[in-house]
């Protein structure tokens, strides 16, 4: 019996270290590029100890964009669904939360938005992204202010694409504000943590605009 648990420890141990490593090469380098050897290397075991775990890079792959985007959702659904929260403090909420977790995680941008475009459809049918931002306390507040004339513009979308726009655009395009700029990585970093008190700021304005 004991035998058996220590087996079963061992076997979650690997599977999880492989799939971390998963992470770490497709988030960097997408499905395309990536190979199977690269994923045994990052996770320091033998190709045919991931076959036997994986059986395949297409099926390692569906587990992490999975579990990448459900985890980005899954962030963003707790602000969205606050109920105590007022409108603009959700905003706050979300440039904060989410410049900290782009900033630990650089590749998931770009790894989302390039599988948002090939598999939208099919990431639909297995995340709930549209019931989770359509009847979200997020959108019903938009409505409630539209109605009370404090935002002019009626389309929630447009405003919860302008926000998430100011929050994500300067990491998908890092490489080029950094060339033109001159800022190092550390300097860039500095830069996105000063937008998480403008960005309110700014959405804030934009609400108010006539």
């Amino acid at each position: 019996m004991a035998k058996s648990k220590e087996a079963k420890i061992v076997d979650t141990t690997t599977e999880e270290r492989i799939k971390a490593a998963a992470r770490v090469v497709f988030h960097k380098k997408g499905y395309a590029a990536t190979r199977t050897r690269d994923i045994a290397e990052e996770a320091g075991i033998n190709l045919a100890l991931l076959n036997y775990y994986f059986r395949s890079k297409e099926k390692l792959f569906d587990i992490i964009m999975f579990e990448t985007i459900f985890g980005f959702m899954q962030n963003m659904a707790m602000v969205l669904n606050e109920e105590k929260s007022t409108l603009e403090k959700k905003v706050e909420m979300i440039a904060f939360n989410y410049i900290d977790f782009i900033t630990k995680e650089p590749n998931v941008p770009i790894f989302m938005l390039s599988e948002l475009r090939n598999n939208a459809g099919r990431l639909l049918e297995k995340l709930p992204v549209k019931q989770l931002i359509m009847t979200s306390a997020f959108f019903r507040q938009h409505q409630e202010a539209v109605a009370k004339g404090k935002i002019t513009e009626p389309n929630p979308l447009h405003f919860l694409m302008n926000l998430l726009s100011l929050v994500v655009f300067p990491f998908i395009a890092q490489p080029l504000l950094q060339g033109i700029s001159n800022l190092n990585e550390t300097q860039f970093n500095q830069l996105m943590q000063e937008r998480k008190k403008l960005i309110p700021v700014w959405v804030k304005a934009m609400m108010k605009a006539k």
